[in-house]
């Protein structure tokens, strides 16, 4: 009886054809004899090697990866300037361990590889991110041929919406690229080039020109580590958007989450200006010639460098 019931429930169906090959399919849709005898071989690419991935998989992982090797010279820079300082409270102590440390991170070919290579990258891909993201938006919304998806490409509408943190790493990199043009590009145009510039070079802006000393490291500082410390938490999936909790527990977890992230921000960009501030900002003026160059150095800065 069993039997008689299972076999009533089934329904006869017609056979139907297969009405198209699969794209990807090479000849047939049934696989040969041949390659069900070597399932495991993996699919292989006709170009160099590379795989068939999209513009932004590549364009992600470079913006990605750059920010890990950026991140190691942080570390490093934040050691020198902060942590030693606060260990020795002395700048000509800490001075030492900077002139050590100094062809690590600021010779060839180091600094190229953690400084000037990976920052490129990490702004060139977000860039280009953005604008790619923005014409595939446009296609798929069917805007691309019309004239408002022809927008200038310096035109707000232009882009899509700028996330907290773009809106973070768009004025840090103005400040960063100031921050070098002043500790790297004038100084070698001194005779000396950069064994003129040490703690001490910075410890006599704070003591001459406190004001913009102050507000412009402090710039630097808070938006740089709360924009590193913002790329950080999203690659590891733990920004308040990419929480999995669900229902009532979604909102709590979200303020949680920020809570955590500005919190671990300002610990750092804290640390950073405790020894900043606290010891190489107190170092005092740099006596005698050097004092002068220093002071040439600092007029040399556009807009700004006349008053200085």
């Amino acid at each position: 009886m069993a039997n008689y019931d299972r076999a009533a429930s089934l329904v006869e169906l017609e056979p139907s054809p297969v009405e198209e090959t699969p794209s990807d399919g090479k000849e047939s849709y049934f696989p040969h004899p041949e390659d069900t005898e070597n399932p495991s071989q993996p699919q292989r690419s006709s170009t160099l090697g590379l795989s068939q991935h999209s513009p932004i998989w590549y364009l992600t992982r470079i913006q990605k990866y750059s920010s890990y090797v950026f991140t190691a010279f942080g570390a490093a820079h934040i050691v020198n300037t902060s942590i030693i300082p606060l260990i020795t409270q002395s700048v000509p102590q800490a001075e030492r361990y900077v002139l050590l440390t100094r062809p690590y991170y600021q010779g060839i070919p180091a600094e190229p590889l953690l400084v000037i290579i990976p920052l490129w990258a990490h702004v060139i891909s977000g860039v280009a991110l953005r604008v790619i993201r923005r014409n595939l938006n446009a296609k798929r919304y069917g805007d691309s041929g019309s004239k408002e998806g022809k927008k200038s490409f310096f035109s707000s509408d232009f882009w899509p919406k700028v996330s907290g943190i773009s809106k973070l790493g768009y004025p840090f990199i103005w400040l960063l690229a100031g921050h070098i043009f002043i500790n790297r590009a004038i100084p070698n145009q001194f005779p000396g080039g950069q064994s003129n510039v040490n703690l001490s070079y910075v410890s006599h802006a704070f003591a001459k020109h406190p004001v913009v000393s102050y507000a412009g490291f402090s710039a630097l500082i808070s938006i740089g580590v709360s924009h590193i410390t913002w790329g950080w938490a999203k690659w590891l999936g733990l920004t308040p958007d990419q929480t999995t909790a669900q229902g009532s527990d979604r909102a709590l977890s979200k303020k949680r989450r920020w809570y955590i992230i500005n919190g671990v921000a300002a610990l750092i960009a804290g640390l950073w200006m405790a020894g900043g501030f606290g010891v190489i900002g107190q170092g005092g003026l740099a006596r005698g010639w050097v004092g002068n160059l220093y002071d040439q150095m600092y007029q040399r800065i556009p807009v700004v460098g006349h008053w200085l």
